[in-house]
């Protein structure tokens, strides 16, 4: 009989050894731009580490260029953003800030409002819980995200869904549960006088 060739090794590979994807270097390409923004690294530095990035193969290969920067937080790892009416009511945004995978906003008396639009998230998916109480919840994306709002219970005061699902690929979608309550809830995308300042804060 003829002697049959030893069949090769079916063992994965480790971890460092498997192949990177085109978001797996985007990842690395971002957090070294932050790294330079943030005085980490200077630009000769940053420049070396792009074109290095975008060469490389292996995870292995990425970890090399970030290994002496902070690690980026796990969205899973991050507590909820509670928002909480209140008397004075509560917002957040429209400025920049730090989008956790869960927000929790509770209209109380005051109301809450949550404004997404200039907010760099590099979330698929963002969970919202809201909660209209009394004078409800309002909730505010840019034109590219959209929002499932079949998890929410209308209650007393409603929801008004007033966005569109133009949705680009590689934005969040926010994934809307809770009650409206007494207040209602509504998300949108913004207003004329919200689109205003959003194009005179970006000329």
């Amino acid at each position: 009989m003829t002697a049959q060739p030893p069949k090769p090794s079916l063992r994965p590979a480790p971890s460092g050894e498997l192949r990177a994807s085109h978001d797996d270097r985007e990842a690395v390409v971002e957090q070294l731009r932050d790294a330079a923004a943030e005085g980490r690294i200077d630009l000769d530095e940053l420049d070396s580490r792009l074109e290095q990035a975008l060469k490389s193969k292996t995870h292995a290969e990425l970890a090399v260029l970030t290994a002496d920067l902070p690690k980026l937080h796990s969205s899973a790892s991050q507590l909820p953003l509670v928002l909480k009416g209140g008397m004075l009511g509560a917002s957040r945004g429209p400025g920049r800030w730090e989008v956790p995978g869960h927000v929790i906003a509770h209209g109380g008396v005051g109301g809450v409002k949550v404004d997404f639009t200039r907010v760099e998230c590099r979330l698929t998916e963002v969970a919202v819980e809201a909660y209209g109480e009394t004078s409800g919840v309002t909730i505010v994306i840019p034109d590219a995200w959209a929002a499932d709002t079949s998890g929410m219970d209308p209650g007393v005061g409603g929801l008004k869904d007033e966005t569109t699902s133009d949705r680009l690929p590689g934005t969040p979608l926010i994934r809307l549960i809770g009650s409206g309550g007494t207040g209602g809830v509504v998300i949108r995308h913004p207003n004329r006088r919200e689109r205003r300042k959003l194009h005179s804060n970006s000329t």
